[in-house]
């Protein structure tokens, strides 16, 4: 039985909230056979605390857990996360050292230093190492401190170390294909690459979405612009609150707009609507999976809403909007996710940070019930195809059992 280590700074354990990309695959490993170990750190991403490690049950997981020290940091861009995430990347390698018996490494990137150090120990052993790119550092970095030469100097030492870990991998997987593709931006390597969305389990959705819908108080009549995830600098959350005014204005006093999720800007954005009086906006908050599933199932039409300059490119939630099976109005500006949205005809592309071309988008929707079925029915399709994960992780299992068999 092949060992292999997946290693994660974010992921979701029992209780958590955060991201489930890493557990989901730690598990879909161990039921193809492999023996799995999940290496992460004490410290929890999402809620910004420490672990209680006394309260976490290892047994209830079908994999291995394993935790490296790492003290945390209170802002995701911050000197002491990086500190945090240097202090991390040598406890991984003191754990490797001493419990690395594995034959495969996989990891995720950023962070940066974290997989540099996997990434170095799996070429000491002479064992594959996959890096797993999910974000671009230094380039998201730049979202939040963009100056020129200070920033060149102060982001450098990520793209060092990003440079040295896509020097070293033996295969790619990237949640797109322009995540994919950057480790070969400067380097011309002839190694395995794979794209597989983030994704989502559809059978869990769905089954969520089902359960909890009843709790979702829907006046008959209205029409739900939605949004899911992140409030923070790269998601353009603003031009939403302000097209809710806009649409107010215009006298379309049905259409409503539900922000789920937190993050950095959210108080900033609540005070904005409460000063400009516009109520047809609400901040629902957080909403555990189950809930967001209903809480999108119920919307009309769902908004993938970034600021111009955003680095990303097909994020987690486009998987959970697609199963969702409603139209998509996207501002992202990465030209691969464009593009897919017009081949794909789930949805349109609009300018980013213009209150009035979302207002208008919004409208076309609203008076188009038949557009928002036909593109509805199209997202949902390709979700079930190029999203669901028991489907699409199969091409990970696939590169992982070709690189562990040389």
């Amino acid at each position: 039985m092949k060992k292999i280590a997946i290693i994660t700074m974010g992921v979701k354990l029992n209780g958590e909230k955060g991201y489930t990309r890493f557990r989901y695959l730690a598990e879909f490993l161990t039921a193809a056979g492999y023996q799995v170990d999940l290496i992460t750190t004490t410290f929890q991403h999402w809620e910004k605390v420490q672990r209680n490690l006394n309260e976490i049950k290892k047994e209830d997981y079908p994999f291995g857990l394993k935790f490296i020290y790492e003290p945390g940091y209170k802002r995701n861009v911050d000197l002491r996360r990086v500190r945090s995430h240097r202090i991390a990347a040598e406890n991984l390698k003191k754990l490797l050292e001493t419990e690395g018996d594995y034959d495969l490494l996989y990891a995720e990137i950023p962070p940066n230093d974290v997989a540099l150090a996997a990434a170095e120990f799996a070429k000491a052993k002479g064992i594959p190492f996959v890096a797993d790119v999910n974000d671009l550092w230094p380039e998201a970095m730049r979202m939040v401190l963009d100056i020129p030469v200070v920033s060149d100097i102060l982001f450098h030492p990520l793209l060092r170390d990003a440079e040295k870990v896509y020097g070293l991998v033996s295969g790619v997987v990237g949640t797109s294909d322009e995540y994919r593709d950057r480790p070969f931006a400067r380097q011309n390597r002839d190694i395995p690459r794979i794209t597989v969305y983030v994704g989502n389990e559809i059978s869990q959705f769905d089954a969520g979405a089902a359960q909890k819908k009843p709790e979702v108080n829907k006046n008959e009549g209205e029409f739900w612009v939605g949004y899911a995830g992140t409030i923070g600098t790269s998601y353009d959350i603003e031009t939403m609150v302000l097209a809710g005014e806009e649409l107010a204005r215009r006298g379309r006093d049905h259409i409503r707009i539900k922000i789920l999720g937190g993050g950095p800007t959210k108080e900033k954005l609540e005070e904005l609507a409460r000063q400009k009086h516009i109520d047809n906006v609400e901040f629902v908050g957080y909403a555990p999976y189950d809930m967001m599933a209903a809480y999108l199932t119920s919307c009309n039409v769902l908004v993938n809403s970034f600021v111009k300059k955003a680095p990303q490119s097909i994020v987690t939630k486009i998987g959970d909007y697609l199963a969702a099976g409603k139209p998509m109005i996207n501002t992202c500006s990465s030209p691969e996710f464009r593009a897919k949205v017009d081949a794909d005809g789930f949805g349109v592309n609009i300018e980013a940070e213009d209150v009035k071309i979302l207002a208008d988008a919004i409208e076309k929707f609203a008076n188009d019930p038949a557009l928002c079925e036909s593109m509805g029915k199209k997202a949902r399709q390709i979700a079930e195809e190029q999203f669901d994960r028991p489907k699409s992780y199969q091409r990970i299992r696939e590169l992982i059992e070709e690189l562990t068999e040389k």
